[in-house]
């Protein structure tokens, strides 16, 4: 789910339990539009990072202390100022925005108590950080917003702070039941979106929630429910929001193929099916979903060269072998030419000189064919002349073929790498892609040694098996040469996609009786590692390490076998558990 109401709802309660009466030790702002601040409370200390950066909002306890420039920005020293020392005495959540208002005592100049307020709006790009007094004055902000700016609303020091325009929409938590069932049919849009537009707190993701707990499709609209199925979706309704209230919350990150796709602070019914992790808070849930998604991101802009490098290769290669295969093609008439040279040297004594064409019988056909003559040549003449052409299309035949063996196993090799920027998890991936595309001459040749003068050497993913094997997966192709040719034992299996691009994965028994269920689990991890990943199943061959051999002087990764078996395996790995 979005950032919504409903998660700064269990971020207020998380705070309020963790952060109410605590003492401001330190205030830092490691970034332009976020701010760090040491609070310590009940004899302990703790971390509340304050983010309004427009692309990724966020508020979240942490252990992490990121390091902090060395002049103190000018909102820094104005918070350090006012609230250096202060005590956090309330948390508050107008309306179930997305908004967190931090009420913070302390004693000003004269030792005089006052109060301010530190406001985060988590809105997107209308993110903010507005520091207030206790009458609703702005002090300062992360972002100052001019009338120029804005038309709607000023955030100068000394402007009125109010909060932003919720355009009508309610709080749901002082909703019932038939004003619910009032706002989703007005307008008539579908389900999930008439939630959204009547209430804040709601992303989109939590409104589809919403209606699939109701049993119902998110894009119907009200009028074609039945009473009955409005109902129903107005219990769904009220049972959340008085949820919310009593602060009963639950923290998944649900993930899609390995990936996180949604974190939830209610347990969710739609994504039951998929892979989920829970935490105990939000905290951790938010930093590790946001983690994992920043790593993700980061990994795809940095290999963004490489898939360049990549594509254009594939594009170069395959026009290439397009061309070869035309000029293949072309030789195909070349037995022909053989045939005629063949006919005029068996018809010299019928063949007129000076004749453009040579009206012989085929003795292979049995019929008669029109052979064409170059007048200014003898008949034996156009005969050798024939077999001089039969013979230059023999050899570029052969040529030309050889050529495209190379040319395929170059496309097959490119696709290999492909497939492996789409498994890479970290920066030593990418580095041993990189070295590889130096190693063939896609790319110019890099230092592969780290400032220690050592090679670094990423390591293939490990998985246990639902019944207790080791399953490791190669994630490039010199990781899957090591794999299969120097970390496996001979009575090890192997597993590979059929006929696609794809991991090495090996499966080490020990010497034990593997059941089938380990079987299917290492195949599935061959399907989903492979460029079939997109695809419900997809064909595994496997075969035990001791079959496999490496013809001399080929790519990486690249084996050869005779004896295997197949199965069809699914490409969902859900179910097997990670190690990390």
């Amino acid at each position: 789910m979005a950032f919504d109401g409903f998660a700064v709802a269990a971020l207020r309660k998380e705070f309020q339990d963790c952060l109410c009466g605590g003492l401001i030790t330190k205030i830092a702002q490691p970034e332009p539009d976020e701010i760090l601040i040491h609070i310590k409370n009940r004899g302990e200390s703790v971390r509340l990072l304050l983010s309004a950066n427009p692309a990724l909002p966020l508020a979240y306890l942490t252990e992490e202390n990121k390091p902090s420039p060395m002049t103190a920005p000018a909102f820094c020293m104005l918070l350090r100022k006012h609230i250096g020392s202060g005590r956090i005495t309330d948390i508050q959540q107008p309306d179930m925005d997305r908004i967190l208002v931090f009420v913070i005592e302390h004693r000003n100049e004269l030792g005089d108590e006052c109060r301010k307020k530190l406001i985060l709006e988590m809105m997107g790009k209308y993110s903010n950080l507005i520091f207030t007094d206790d009458e609703g004055m702005i002090l300062d902000a992360v972002r100052r917003v001019s009338s120029h700016m804005s038309s709607l609303r000023e955030v100068l020091p000394g402007r009125p702070y109010f909060l932003p325009e919720a355009l009508e929409k309610q709080n749901p938590l002082t909703v019932d039941k038939e004003t619910f069932l009032q706002k989703i049919t007005t307008g008539n849009l579908p389900l999930a979106r008439a939630v959204t537009a009547a209430f804040t707190g709601f992303s989109t993701s939590l409104a589809e929630e919403l209606v699939f707990r109701a049993g119902l499709d998110s894009r119907k609209v009200p009028d074609s429910c039945t009473a009955e199925e409005l109902l129903r979706l107005a219990e769904e309704f009220d049972r959340l929001c008085r949820q919310t209230e009593k602060g009963e919350f639950s923290f998944a990150i649900y993930y899609d193929q390995e990936k996180p796709r949604e974190f939830f602070v209610t347990e969710s019914l739609m994504y039951r099916d998929l892979q989920r992790q829970t935490y105990e808070d939000i905290s951790g849930m938010l930093s590790a979903f946001y983690t994992q998604k920043e790593t993700a991101s980061r990994i795809r802009q940095r290999s963004a060269d490489l898939r360049k490098i990549v594509s254009t290769a594939l594009e170069r290669t395959s026009r290439k072998l397009s061309l070869q295969e035309k000029q293949l093609a072309d030789t195909e008439k070349m037995d022909k030419y053989r045939i005629w040279g063949e006919l005029i040297n068996a018809s010299l004594y019928d063949a007129q000189e000076g004749s453009d064409v040579l009206e012989t019988l085929n003795y292979y056909t049995g019929e008669r064919v029109k052979i064409p003559m170059d007048k200014t040549l003898t008949p034996s003449q156009n005969a050798q002349h024939y077999y001089q052409k039969y013979n230059k299309m023999k050899r570029t035949a052969a040529s030309v073929s050889e050529q495209i063996e190379e040319t395929k196993e170059s496309l097959a090799h490119l696709t290999s790498i492909r497939a492996s920027l789409e498994t890479a998890q970290d920066e030593a991936d990418l580095k041993d892609i990189r070295d590889e595309l130096a190693d063939f001459g896609y790319a110019k040749k890099t230092d592969r040694k780290n400032k220690k003068g050592v090679r670094t050497k990423s390591k293939p993913l490990h998985y246990l098996s639902s019944d207790g094997f080791d399953l490791y997966v190669g994630k490039n192709n010199y990781q899957n040469e090591d794999l299969t040719f120097r970390m496996a034992e001979g009575n090890d299996w192997w597993f590979h996609v059929k006929g696609a691009a794809g991991s090495h994965v090996i499966l080490r028994c020990g010497g034990k009786e593997v059941p089938d269920r380990t079987f299917e689990e290492a195949a599935a991890l061959a399907a989903f590692y492979s460029s079939l990943r997109a695809s419900e199943k997809a064909e595994v061959d496997y075969t035990l390490r001791k079959n496999l051999k490496k013809p001399k002087g080929n790519i990486p990764g690249f084996v050869v076998y005779h004896t295997n078996y197949s199965l069809l395996a699914g490409t969902d790995i859900s179910g097997i558990h990670l190690v990390k």
